[in-house]
């Protein structure tokens, strides 16, 4: 815990946090963390007074599961957290804290134990009349004392032996500081002697009044004796309770030290989620003093940092890894809580120091290829890289690490790495679980901003930054030159090799995503169009019945003889016949807008434009406008022109295997690898592929197989020969 803590610059936060602690204690909270979230949440909009201090009581629990005596202020100790925990129970009465707290029944013959001390923790005298007695003789005694040394002092003969007119305090007992000669006209004994040679003298009569104070104290200190071992049984008894109320305020006060922090700073509380994404929105770490709140969603495996030295590489690294921590132990932070998702994890590690050593005979690279072979034997774990490639050749390092980095992704981890090295970035740069981001620079000012872009590759400045820290230009001028064009210009390609790279992805990325929402509009239409249908088919019912009465009224009036009675009825049907109309009139002016088919007398058209009561409507290349009022709706398109036809180019892969390795993938993302390989391998013209899934735990292997089940292009499949895999492999034919 102290290394990560260190490690992340976290250390003056924690100090700071853990002085708002009633007593030391780890950061974790033992049980649900999603219940203590919710508790601090709660206790965050409550107005309570934070506890005393209160000492460790691990070894007092233990004497009194012996059957052993504590003393008065060990007894005090427990009489706080007791205290506390009634007052709490009167201050806070609503919500899931009042529920919790309503659990912890105190024992009376605990809250009678509390009742027998005063606020500063001593026994209060109302509990036995002996306090009262002997108290009283103290105080009295004390006067006498007071009163025999201001006699004393005014004492004429002893003027001229008094060094000064103090009462000089040795070994808690009153003195006179006097010169040589005093026993002539002062009784009393020598305490000690000044460094002038002085003498510190008790007198005869303040001796006297010191032995019956000390007296006095000693019956006190025998009934306070009584109580401890009375108090101490009552206790002994109660054990498992004392134990268990011990327990809940260590939970209470990670809570309350949590609430007033985050009060004191004004800072935000983030619930760690079950899964593994990070998004950070104005996130500081509390190192920086003035800092500048970074904001990045961080969800594939692998984030790499690069750019120009002193541009917040690190801090970024260090800013990710300390918000998972913080959001770990439920410290809060400064951040944005409404846009910000942190994942939790079960280890936060940090290779982030030089491990060199000489008493441990170590070099840096050796150091950081120990650190990184632990983490092939951990899961469920994020780590920091710090200068990915220090201690050794970059060129072979950047291999080395391609290959450990595509190894770790494999496994349920994050990973940040920062470098400012070109080759392992552009390398990494399009493999699926990589994002990059890029310390910027002002060029104009010659700084860097803090800020970073995202999707791309930062150049070092390496010649700017020497520049800004003190080398000379002329330095950096000739370094430049043995830098040579040719480096430069292979940097540029590089770099835009990468952009390109990235700006494809992001253009299949933007197409797929304008083709869920083309799906998700067209479901959104035909619902529409399912529920207008059903609409107006009820309508239509309900015209016909309304027709029908319209008839069945018109047939009474004809066979009535009554004249009178003729006209009512057939006011009655003309009644109903117009309601009917009035509702098919209504239905039909639903409102007209851009997009819809329409019928204008003979002719039909789609409306392009509507502007005030006329419409622009489109029909066979020719646009009319005309009345909105005399248009009606046609539900038929209007018939179009066969466009000439197009030849569509297939582009063949540039580069394409006979078989697909899928271990280590969830079966989703197998999938989905599966099926753009398959495409690749039919336009390459490969008529049999090996697709190897591993056995496992049948899990992928069946997955794979149901996909090639209804694949419309695949033959047939069988697992491969016993040298090619076996039932680790798939032999696809098309």
């Amino acid at each position: 815990m102290k290394s990560i803590v260190s490690k992340l610059d976290l250390q003056e936060y924690i100090n700071h946090f853990e002085k708002f602690l009633s007593r030391p204690k780890p950061l974790f909270i033992q049980g649900d963390a999603n219940l203590h979230f919710q508790f601090i949440q709660k206790l965050s909009t409550l107005d309570f007074k934070a506890p005393k201090e209160v000492q460790n009581l691990d070894t007092q629990l233990m004497y009194l599961k012996k059957q052993g005596k504590l003393k008065i202020y060990e007894i005090y100790e427990f009489v706080k957290i007791i205290s506390y925990f009634i007052y709490l129970k009167k201050a806070i009465y609503e919500g899931v804290l009042s529920t919790w707290l309503d659990k912890i029944i105190i024992p009376d013959e605990i809250k009678e134990i509390v009742m027998y001390f005063d606020h500063e923790g001593l026994l209060s005298e109302e509990i036995d009349e002996r306090f009262v007695t002997i108290n009283a003789s103290l105080k009295h005694n004390k006067e006498q004392i007071k009163e025999s040394l201001r006699r004393l002092l005014a004492t004429a003969k002893l003027q001229p032996y008094l060094v000064d007119k103090q009462i000089h305090y040795i070994d808690e007992s009153e003195t006179l500081l006097v010169r040589g000669g005093f026993n002539h006209f002062l009784k009393g004994s020598v305490a000690a002697r000044s460094s002038g040679g002085y003498f510190y003298v008790i007198p005869e009569s303040i001796s006297k009044l010191k032995k019956s104070q000390a007296q006095m104290l000693s019956q006190k200190d025998e009934i306070i004796y009584e109580y401890e071992k009375k108090i101490s049984a009552i206790f002994a008894k109660f054990e498992p309770f004392l134990r268990f109320i011990n327990g809940a305020f260590d939970r209470f006060d990670h809570y309350q030290a949590r609430v007033f922090f985050a009060k004191g700073k004004n800072l935000e509380f983030i619930k760690p989620s079950s899964d593994s994404t990070i998004t950070l929105s104005d996130f500081a770490h509390p190192a920086l003093h003035d800092p500048k709140p970074i904001s990045v969603d961080f969800s594939q495996k692998i984030l790499m940092i690069t750019g120009l030295n002193a541009g917040g590489k690190t801090m970024m690294l260090k800013s990710i890894l300390s918000s998972v921590f913080m959001a770990k132990y439920l410290l809060p932070m400064q951040i944005n809580p409404h846009k910000s998702h942190i994942g939790h994890f079960k280890e936060i590690a940090a290779i982030i120091d030089d491990p060199q050593s000489v008493k441990n005979d170590i070099s840096t690279f050796a150091g950081r290829m120990l650190e990184f072979s632990k983490l092939f034997s951990k899961n469920h774990f994020i780590v920091g890289v710090d200068e990915i490639e220090l201690g050794t050749d970059s060129d072979e390092a950047a291999s080395l690490f391609k290959v450990i980095l595509e190894t770790l992704s494999q496994k349920d981890a994050k990973i940040i790495i920062t470098t400012h090295h070109k080759r392992l970035a552009s390398m990494m740069a399009t493999h699926p679980e990589v994002q990059l981001a890029a310390a910027m620079y002002d060029e104009k000012h010659q700084k860097p901003t803090f800020d970073f872009l995202y999707g791309t590759i930062g150049k070092s400045y390496a010649f700017e930054t020497a520049l800004r820290y003190g080398i000379s230009a002329k330095l950096i001028s000739e370094a430049k030159k043995v830098y040579g064009e040719d480096q430069e210009k292979l940097g540029e390609l590089i770099q835009k090799n990468i952009d390109l790279e990235l700006q494809a992805r992001d253009k299949l990325s933007t197409l797929d995503k304008e083709i869920q929402t083309t799906q998700k509009l067209k479901e959104q239409l035909e619902n529409q169009k399912f529920h207008q249908e059903q609409t107006l088919n009820e309508l239509k019912s309900e015209l016909q019945k309304e027709y029908r009465d319209a008839i069945d009224e018109a047939k009474k009036a004809a066979k009535s003889q009554d004249s009178a009675n003729i006209h009512r009825l057939l006011n009655k049907a003309h009644q109903k016949q117009k309601h009917a109309e009035q509702k098919e009139i209504a239905h039909e002016k639903i409102p007209l807008k851009v997009g819809d088919y329409v019928k204008y007398r003979n002719t039909k058209g789609k409306i392009v434009s509507i502007k005030k009561e006329e419409a622009m409507i489109e029909s066979e290349g020719m646009r009319l406008r005309v009345p909105l009022k005399h248009l009606k709706r046609s539900g038929n398109p209007v018939s179009k022109k066969p466009k000439a036809k197009t030849n569509v180019t297939i582009q063949r892969p540039a580069s394409s295997s006979v078989q697909l390795d899928l271990h280590g993938l969830r079966a989703e993302e197998a999938i989905e690898k599966l099926d753009k390989y398959l495409s690749d391998a039919l336009i390459t013209g490969y008529d049999e592929v090996l697709i190897y899934h591993g056995v496992g735990t049948g899990k992928l292997a069946y997955a794979v197989k149901e996909f090639l089940k209804r694949h419309p292009k695949v033959k047939l499949f069988n697992d491969a020969p016993a040298n090619m895999g076996g039932m680790g492999a798939t032999v696809v034919r098309f």
